[in-house]
């Protein structure tokens, strides 16, 4: 291959991550983003990479606030950066996957739910147990464990969303998601779930094994929850539902992490 060619390839491909970064989070993207819905569609095999990012952010966040406050304030300052980094993104679409499978009698009624940007009952509730849930399982870990804890549910839970996307179909004739929906090829989806072999081998490093272990079976059974949750209602994802099974597949890895260290 032509020098030329692989600057292009390499340049094109920043420029893909660049879009899937600015997408999930509200982070500033410091290149000139030439957006087209193709480039756009290719950046999911870029969500578990992303993931690493905002992990690794909000570990540093934990880890410092460590250092002057107690770990459980630490742990819940970290929660806020983590918010703020990516506005809410996964949460809001967990809020309203609750409040739109809990109040629709049909698949229809329960997607036009899902698109009311008020808050109900069922998505209040979801909302509220998630973060305790986070709260309370990465307190009760030692620091070193919650801060690679942070770097790999991040990471490994946005591939969760990504597998979804390779294997389910989207429901909406149109929406957020519609440009992602079915987008990811064979290389994309190979590559992601590389990020996630890595993200695996590197937080062995740091994580005992069987701790792993769990954990990883705690992601795999928050991911298969949701998604039981989901398809018996709507039979497909929308752009709520990835956000849902994100946070799902994030929990799990946390309270799989738990059972072990108690």
């Amino acid at each position: 291959m032509e020098p030329s060619s692989v600057k292009m390839l390499v340049k094109n491909e920043i420029i893909i991550f660049g879009l899937a970064l600015q997408f999930l989070t509200r982070l500033p993207v410091p290149i000139s983003i030439a957006y087209t819905e193709h480039r756009f569609a290719k950046s999911v095999r870029y969500y578990p990479l992303v993931g690493v990012v905002v992990g690794s952010l909000v570990a540093i966040a934990c880890y410092l606030a460590s250092l002057i406050f107690p770990l459980s304030i630490a742990v819940m300052l970290s929660m806020v950066f983590s918010l703020l980094l990516t506005g809410g993104f996964h949460e809001d679409g967990l809020a309203d996957t609750f409040d739109g499978i809990g109040g629709g009698q049909t698949a229809e009624s329960a997607l036009d739910i899902m698109k009311d940007s008020r808050l109900g009952t069922y998505g209040t509730l979801a909302l509220v147990m998630m973060l305790l849930a986070k709260y309370l399982s990465l307190s009760e870990m030692p620091l070193h464990l919650v801060v690679a804890a942070l770097v790999a549910a991040h990471g490994l839970s946005r591939l969760s969303s990504v597998i979804v996307i390779a294997t389910s179909q989207y429901v909406r004739p149109s929406g957020t998601a519609k440009p992602v929906a079915g987008a990811i090829d064979s290389r994309g989806l190979q590559l992601s779930i590389g990020t996630g072999v890595v993200i695996v081998v590197v937080s062995s490093l740091f994580i005992p094994v069987i701790t792993l272990s769990l954990a990883l079976a705690g992601l795999v059974i928050g991911h298969v929850l949701m998604r039981w949750f989901v398809q018996r209602k709507i039979k497909g994802f929308s752009g709520d539902t990835l956000g849902a099974v994100q946070q799902c597949s994030e929990i799990g890895f946390y309270l799989g992490m738990l059972v072990a260290v108690s």
